[in-house]
């Protein structure tokens, strides 16, 4: 260790274990997540019944309290103060009811009616709309509590990104190839299965998180309130400007994976393609492991901006090419390179906010 890290400890290079650690979470994040994307309108209408209105409104309120929620957790995360750091706790506390929550949303019980319609509901949102919001909250927010070398960020965001596509990789391939395994016939049966499976998996993945990954910038032990959060983001337009061009990247990247089933079934004549399909998330690590690389030759903003171009190219493309699977699915790939782009640097990018965020304001507030 050098000794400009050993006089300050907040500025230290991550062991390659806490990065591999860093990416299990979003690894985790995504084996539940990206099942619920994914399969949660195809489960509700063609397993579970219900009207595609009905899902339909279930997934849009959904949004709406993951927006609202969000908020919220990030002034939690900005309240917690213990003796493992602000976010890493929420890892060992969000870990098993992140499983059990899902496992409940891909739940098939013997309802009918309003009474179906309100348990979806409320076990989707639940575990899409609250708990995965939580997990995802302190995912972002730690990677500024864990150095404050830029060049240690980016590189432990990479990792982070390599394990979100491995994870949507594991999920998008293998969900309804297991469900048609596991369930022998029953789609009921072969989900409860599947998530169960996914879900444990995830929880074993943020414990480990939890175990290995330390957070070293010093925070006040001083509560933030919610008032002094919020003034924190007051004035901060590199924010503005970040959170709003992700939010509008996550609403089209969200329509592509809830309708990639269909598309194969309805398109491609397969709903089963829908797994070779999003299995091509996993060309996204190219992406992930050239950011540091990329970043080092341009700048940040310059990579997420060549990432949403490559990406727009390859979804305008998919409309070209609809009904040829082969071009589609080389369309879909580009779409992936350049998403994977996208999608990697806001994280990073947000680290350097709450930095200009404690500089503006005073106040630090990794959560919100």
């Amino acid at each position: 260790m050098e000794l400009n890290e050993q006089a300050n400890p907040a500025a230290a290079k991550l062991p390659v274990l806490e990065k591999v650690s860093y990416a299990f979470t979003d690894m985790a994040g995504n084996l539940l997540y990206v099942s619920m994307s994914s399969y949660i309108l195809y489960f509700y209408t063609d397993v579970f019944n219900i009207p595609v209105s009905g899902a339909g409104m279930i997934i849009l309120l959904a949004s709406i309290v993951d927006a609202v929620s969000a908020i919220f957790w990030g002034s939690i995360v900005d309240h917690t103060h213990t003796r493992w750091g602000q976010s890493r706790p929420y890892f060992l506390w969000l870990s098993i009811p992140f499983a059990i929550g899902t496992l409940l949303a891909f739940s098939a019980p013997n309802l009918h009616g309003t009474a179906k319609l309100l348990y979806a509901g409320f076990t989707y949102i639940l575990a899409a709309g609250v708990i995965y919001t939580g997990i995802q909250t302190t995912i972002t927010a730690i990677l500024p509590n864990l150095t404050l070398d830029a060049g240690e960020r980016i590189g432990a965001n990479s990792y982070r990104m390599v394990g979100s596509l491995i994870g949507s990789f594991l999920t998008s391939t293998f969900t309804l190839p297991l469900v048609a395994l596991l369930g022998n016939g029953n789609n009921k049966r072969g989900f409860t299965l599947t998530i169960s499976l996914f879900g444990i998996v995830a929880a074993a993945l943020l414990l480990l998180a939890f175990k290995n990954v330390r957070e070293r910038v010093p925070v006040s032990t001083k509560s933030v309130s919610f008032k002094n959060s919020l003034k924190a983001t007051v004035g901060n337009v590199p924010w503005y400007l970040l959170v709003s061009a992700f939010a509008i990247f996550w609403i089209a990247q969200a329509d592509r994976n809830s309708f990639s089933t269909y598309y194969a079934k309805y398109n491609l004549g397969n709903a089963q393609l829908a797994s070779v399909f999003n299995g091509l998330q996993v060309l996204g690590i190219i992406s992930s492991i050239s950011i540091p690389f990329v970043v080092k030759i341009t700048n940040k903003t310059a990579t997420m901006l060549i990432g949403l171009a490559i990406g727009a190219a390859g979804q305008a493309l998919m409309a070209v090419v609809s009904g040829n699977f082969v071009l589609v699915i080389i369309a879909w790939s580009i779409g992936v390179i350049g998403s994977s782009f996208a999608m990697s640097m806001p994280f990073a990018m947000l680290a350097d906010t709450v930095d200009y965020g404690e500089w503006k304001s005073g106040y630090r507030a990794p959560g919100s």
